[in-house]
This record gives C-alpha cells, structure tokens and sequence, in this order.
C-alpha cells in the first residue's frame, strides 16, 4: 500500500513505537489496520467507534472519561489491510508530561485499537 518513507511512527509517552500512521489510516507494529485519523485528527478504531486524538510526539491521547456517548462512524477501509512496517524507527521526541485525566491509549488503552477482524466492539455478524 505505501512505501516505509510515508509511514510516521506513532510513539507511546514511554517513548516506544506503538503504531505507524500512512494518512489517513493507523497500523499496528504487525502491520494490521487498526484505526483512521479525521481531517480534525481525531482518532476512531477500525470499527469505527471513538478512541481518541491525535497530539503531539505524535502519541495517541484520550481524556479517561470521554467517548463513551459519541456515536460509531463508518470507515471507507484502506487497500490493504496490512503493511509492512519498517525494521527500524526513528529515536522518540521528548514527550510533554499527560495533563491530569489524560492517558496515552496506546500505553494505557491499547485494546480500544485492535485489528479490523478481531475486537469486542467489532459488529456482530447477522
């Protein structure tokens, strides 16, 4: 789907590698699709529900009580929905310190981002 020079690596606070983004979409470190960014950089999972935004670093923040009203959207899914990562990453920017009721999702919440066929908030199949 895209060439490693267009993945942007999305760190944890911790400073790790957690996903990578290729716009508008975000990739597990395994390559699986597991979410989509608006133009808003807000952050939705593959299926579609709230997860988040999109700060700087970049690292994926939430408040720890918001999103559970907001409504699913429906997601156009990438090409493909695997990548290959690249082997290597670039090191981590220094990270500003979490303001008091924020987490890092992808630290803290890593399951509200799981690959398109798999999950508990996934649709049932009738």
């Amino acid at each position: 789907m895209t060439s490693n020079d267009t993945l942007v690596p999305i760190f944890t606070t911790a400073g790790d590698v957690a996903a990578f983004l290729a716009y508008p979409y975000i990739f597990s470190c395994e390559g699986d699709w597991i979410g989509w960014i608006s133009i808003d950089r807000v952050v939705y999972s593959a299926h579609g529900h709230y997860v988040g935004w999109l700060a700087e670093g970049p690292r994926i923040l939430r408040k720890l009580a918001d999103g559970y009203t907001r409504p699913r959207i429906d997601i156009i899914p990438p090409f493909t929905l695997k990548i290959t990562p690249p082997p290597t990453s670039p090191l981590p920017p220094m990270m500003a310190e979490l303001t008091f009721g924020e987490m890092d999702v992808l630290m803290d919440r890593p399951d509200l981002l799981p690959p398109v066929d798999f999950g508990e908030l996934r649709d049932d199949m009738d």
